[in-house]
């Protein structure tokens, strides 16, 4: 399957790209944000971050023709902070993130990421770390189980889903998963979609750490922006989505003062929200089926 940028048009308009900034892609990925942001420079430097070594090597060669303006990192978005200061820059214009596994890591078959192929239980975006899925099924408690489906998936079976791995353990393959996750659901959930979905997503988050990464690399991103910068998240689930609202309103909200208490509080705020969260156009989530719970979010630096 062809991997189609979500929002392409909204995101690069939000980002609002110089000719002569400096921006982070956050998640590289296929680099279909990072080809529209490099078309728009000319002096100007784009940074690219990626877990997935096979995506730095993928992409370094669609952006060759731009290798002038564009330094790739193999390793987290955590990585940010440290990474613009070893490259002796002080602020940029914009940071990027386009979050959640990319198609081409969904639709690879050996990566254990999707409940539409049988392979070994991996789901590792950054290959070269020691945790992956197999261990996290086959090795972790009861208790932490099903904490994890219920906090990262929001599933309401965890509990009869963790009995059934546990009583099925060593469960190896993706197949086998799926076949725990099934044998747990009622007869009539069945007929409401996958039932592996949030199981697979639960999964993922923990392997990856995706939310306390993200967490730490978009206060990171907030606090690299120079004045007019600005920082843009695209989510794909309500749990995502959630704390990114946090994270902004954090910075671009007032905070909320007792209404019932007479004190005057001075507050100046160095941010502002660039929308209450947008969606997809009709017509790109007819075209594009991954796009149907994405979010896009921005927040620009005015002081």
């Amino acid at each position: 399957m062809k991997h189609i940028s979500v929002m392409l048009d909204e995101t690069i308009e939000l980002l609002n790209v110089k000719p002569d900034g400096i921006y982070v892609d956050a998640t590289l990925g296929a680099g279909g944000h990072s080809l529209e942001i490099l078309k728009k420079l000319k002096t100007g430097r784009l940074i690219g971050f990626d877990k997935d070594a096979d995506a730095i090597e993928r992409t370094s060669k669609r952006l060759e023709a731009y290798q002038d303006k564009i330094t790739l990192v193999h390793g987290s978005y955590t990585q940010i902070a440290e990474t613009l200061q070893a490259l002796n820059i002080d602020s940029v214009d914009g940071v990027l993130f386009d979050l959640g596994v990319s198609s081409p890591q969904f639709d690879d078959p050996t990566r254990g990421f999707s409940y539409r192929f049988d392979a070994r239980l991996d789901m590792r975006m950054d290959q070269s770390q020691a945790l992956s899925a197999y261990e996290v099924v086959n090795e972790y408690s009861e208790e932490d189980l099903i904490r994890i489906l219920k906090e990262h998936g929001e599933e309401r079976y965890a509990k009869g889903i963790v009995k059934k791995i546990i009583a099925n353990r060593p469960v190896t393959t993706t197949f086998e998963l799926v076949e725990c996750i099934r044998s747990a659901y009622p007869a009539q959930e069945l007929k409401k979609g996958h039932p592996a979905k949030k199981t697979f997503q639960a999964l993922r988050i923990e392997v990856n750490d995706e939310f306390k990464e993200a967490r730490e690399a978009i206060e990171q991103a907030i606090d690299s922006i120079h004045v007019g910068g600005r920082v843009v998240v695209i989510t794909f689930h309500s749990l995502e989505d959630r704390y990114v609202k946090e994270i902004f309103n954090k910075y671009g909200k007032p905070a909320k003062v007792n209404p019932r208490i007479p004190v005057v509080i001075e507050e100046t705020l160095n941010y502002k929200l660039l929308n209450k969260g947008m969606k997809p156009s009709k017509k790109e989530l007819e075209d594009n089926n991954r796009a149907h719970s994405a979010i896009l979010r921005g927040i620009e630096r005015i002081g």
